[in-house]
Order: C-alpha cells, then structure tokens, then sequence
C-alpha cells in the first residue's frame, strides 16, 4: 500500500537503525554504555519535584490548562529573559509556553508554512528544524553551520538563488549537533541582513544555559529591532533536567507568536497544571539548580575529551550543550557515520548518534552525549582503545554490518 503524502516526505528514521541494534545488543546481555541520544540521566532537582507533588493534590489542577501557559508561568520566562539577556518581553504577546522546543518549532511551521515556502536551514542540524517545514509542505535550502565570515555570503547565495524568496532563516547556537556557540556580533549581522531582505528568523536557544567556557551564549533578541522578526525557542529540558516534563517557550515577534499561539489553541490544552506551576517555581529560583547541572555536564566534558583521546580518539571539547561533535577516526571514515555507529556498538559496547541524521554533511561524524556519569564515560573510552587496537587502525579490517544481513 503506498504510503501518505506526508510520510512520503521523511526519510527513514536513521536513528532507529541504532536504537535496534542496541535493543538487540542489550537482549543478549550486552552492557552498552549509551552516549546516542541526548537523554539527560540527572534527576529533576528536589525542589521543583516537590512544587509539583504539592500542586497535584489540589483537584483543581486537574482540569484543562492554558495552550498558551499559565499567567504566572509566562511571568517567569519574561522575568528569566530581563535576567538573563536584559530582554523586555511583554508575558501577554510575546511569550507562549510550548510543549518543549521541539513541538513549539514544528507548530511555528504550520503556522507560518504555505506549500513551496522556501526556508533557510543549517546542515547538519537538529532533525525538526527542516523536517518541521517539509512536513509542512516547505521546500529547505541547507546551509553551513558555522557562525563566521562565511555565513552572510552563504545567506547571500541562498537569497540570490532561491525563487521564490525565503521566507525564514533558522539558527541554532550553541548548535545541536555541532556544539558551534554564536556571538552577538553574529547577531547583529544576520538581524540586518534578515531585516534588508524580510526574511523571519527563527532561532533555537535550547541550550543557553548549558556552557563551560565562562561566556553565557546570547540571545538574538539582544540585538536592538530583531524582534520585529524574530522568535526565539527555548527549553527547560537541559537546563533543570526536565526532559521527560514537555516544558518549553517561544518569544519574540507578537504576530509571529500570536499565529503560533492560534495554531497550538487547535491542537492542545497546554502542560498538566501542575506541570506548569512548578516550571514557574523552578524560573524564579535563585539559578543555583541550573549551576549544578551545568557543572556536570562540563566534568564530563573534561573527562570524555581527556579519556577518548588516550584511547586514540581525539575530540574536539564543545564550549557547549551536552553533546561533542566528533570526527570518525580516519581509518573508519570511509564507512560513513551509520556503519561505523552500528560497529560501535558490536565491537565496543558503545553507542552514540551517526551524524547523518543530522543531514548528509554530518557523515564524517558521530554525536556523541554527555549522558552517562564519569566512570560510565571512562569505561566506554577503554572499549573503544580495545576496538581501534584490535582493528589495527584499519577499516578494511571490518566487514560493515550491512553485510552481515
């Protein structure tokens, strides 16, 4: 039977490949040390947990919630923008709390996307920042990822050639997958450019506070007048360990949040109450929670770079997320990241995320998650010093394991 237009448009799921043969790994007793995808293991902090047992037990929470977040919640996130970014949001039009980033960029999508739209889109980048679009009926134009002197002319190339005209731009720095941190000179530059040519952009922030090199990425709304065309998209996910609780932001422009805002109206009731109550909680805090967290991750940081590269493994530190970009040892690239993923696994033990799920220029790479503890990190850098002696630095020395099948 033929498939629906719109999954017609999805490339297979490369990540389930992984997913599968990890599952299969582990059903024989196999200990893999997961470093795929970008889980977080540490605990919602104690405080924010108990803010939520207090709330449920009044019945009244029970009920519907707001799609577009509670009053006091979008308060909060326009407190945490003022600290943060000395950024002035009015919590009324230009906040409206989503369903983590993820789902607050693909209803963006709906809201704005009419069928050909054409939108400007890093590769390798997180997989809804295009597919959000394409499934949407937009058309994606990739570009580089990196924020330097060659993304305006790269910008400039993707204006010149793209008919009809791009209607948006998405940035992501501290970027996922790549770990690249944008400056606000950066900003200023693509804001003016954006603005010459009406284009939107839309900027994920999901990981500003998640840092480790002393300098607290900005925010594009720091720019003066980018909020005439920006929204910028947010997450509680990384930053307080709340992955699993579904709580996120969009800010910015009023009419681009108040199409955002339509949208979701159709489509959901907003968090659990109490959900929301405590993620309001967990904004007026003091910060000392998303300290702790980001005290973690850089630890493992230190302790992944240091341990891969004894193990004969060289990796780029990040100066930020929770994730390292890693290039695939030399003899193995030719393999491509889905192969050399899948014998990760077999041969050592250890999974991380082939960079082709990212977008095809991600092939030479492996992301690889800070979300195992330290001594997790340092066992899976002694399997990998086993596997890359063993294969005696050679990848002919390996069958890929779509041969096997």
């Amino acid at each position: 039977m033929e498939e629906f237009h719109k999954v017609r448009r999805l490339p297979p799921y490369v990540f389930e490949q992984v997913n599968r043969l990890k599952a299969s790994a582990r059903a024989r007793g196999a200990d893999i040390i997961d470093l795929g995808m970008g889980n977080p293991d540490l605990p919602t902090p104690k405080a924010i947990v108990d803010k939520l047992c207090e709330v449920v037990r009044d019945p009244r929470t029970h009920r519907y919630s707001s799609s577009r977040g509670i009053p006091g919640l979008r308060r909060a996130q326009a407190n945490y923008y003022a600290r943060r970014f000395g950024v002035k949001l009015n919590p009324d039009t230009q906040i409206v709390a989503t369903l983590g980033s993820k789902e607050g960029f693909a209803n963006m999508a709906q809201a704005i996307t009419a069928p050909g739209d054409v939108v400007l889109c890093p590769n390798p980048t997180y997989p809804i920042h295009a597919f959000g679009f394409i499934m949407s009926g937009g058309v994606i134009r990739s570009l580089q990822v990196e924020p330097d002197d060659g993304f305006i002319p790269a910008l400039e190339r993707g204006v010149r050639h793209s008919i009809p005209k791009p209607l948006a731009l998405i940035l992501n720095y501290p970027s996922n997958p790549t770990a690249y941190v944008a400056t606000l000179d950066f900003y200023k530059e693509v804001v003016a450019f954006a603005k010459k040519n009406e284009i939107i952009i839309l900027s994920d922030l999901a990981y500003a506070e998640i840092y480790f090199d002393g300098n607290p990425p900005p925010s594009i709304l720091q720019v003066p007048g980018a909020i005439d065309i920006a929204v910028e998209f947010t997450s509680m996910s990384k930053s307080f360990s709340m992955p699993g609780w579904r709580m996120g932001f969009a800010v910015g422009n009023e009419r681009l949040i108040a199409a955002l805002t339509r949208v979701k109206s159709y489509l959901d009731y907003g968090a659990f109450t109490p959900i929301q109550v405590a993620a309001t909680a967990a904004l007026n805090g003091d910060g000392s929670d998303i300290a702790e967290v980001r005290e973690v991750y850089h630890k493992r940081r230190d302790v992944m770079v240091d341990a891969f590269g004894r193990a004969g493994w060289a990796v780029p530190a990040p100066a930020a997320t929770m994730f390292a970009w890693a290039p695939i040892p030399e003899p193995f690239r030719a393999l491509g990241s889905l192969e050399f993923s899948k014998l990760l696994i077999e041969k050592a033990d250890v999974a991380v995320a082939p960079g082709i799920g990212f977008g095809e220029h991600g092939d030479d790479y492996v992301r690889i998650a800070l979300v195992e503890n330290e001594h997790r990190i340092r066992q899976a850098a002694r399997n990998i010093k086993r596997f890359l002696g063993s294969a005696g630095g050679k990848s002919d020395n390996v069958v890929p394991l779509a041969a096997h099948r």
